[in-house]
């Protein structure tokens, strides 16, 4: 399992045990990490995930609502919901991840945390969001981006 790969799982755990308790303090995340050892670089990159996602989330939720068809972003569940904020949040914001990497990562925590029909369900949305911010060639050799 990759270092990104592995902060991700920890940040998705990390906001799903915010949306379930209702906040989290500094103390409380502390708490966490140290009941989830990790490779310090892969605790650093959750951590990224996580101040960024908190930081964004009302234009992360907007985004993801828009991309809903048929569907309220409260019936989501809490496992999608979250791995669509951290994907949308890396898409936009970390250059250095390609997007292709960003969607397949969130549609393999998906598969592992989620439902039978999350992975596809991840994967539509994102690919929605990603083509509405012009974002599906993100990191891409300049080559492949004029293929496409």
């Amino acid at each position: 399992m990759g270092i990104r790969h592995q902060g991700r799982e920890l940040a998705l755990q990390a906001l799903y045990r915010i949306d379930i308790c209702g906040g989290a303090s500094n103390e409380d995340l502390a708490l966490f990490f140290e009941n989830f050892p990790a490779d310090p670089e892969a605790r650093r990159f959750a951590v990224k995930l996580l101040d960024g996602v908190a930081a964004e989330m009302p234009a992360l939720d907007k985004l993801i609502a828009a991309a809903l068809e048929h569907w309220s972003i409260g019936r989501l569940s809490r496992v999608d919901h979250n791995i669509l904020r951290m994907a949308i949040y890396e898409l936009m914001h970390m250059e250095d991840v390609p997007a292709r990497v960003t969607i397949d990562e969130a549609i393999e925590l998906a598969k592992s945390y989620g439902d039978q029909d999350s992975g596809r369900f991840v994967n539509g949305v994102l690919d929605e969001i990603a083509g509405r911010l012009n974002l599906k060639s993100k990191g891409e050799p300049a080559s492949a981006q004029k293929a496409q």
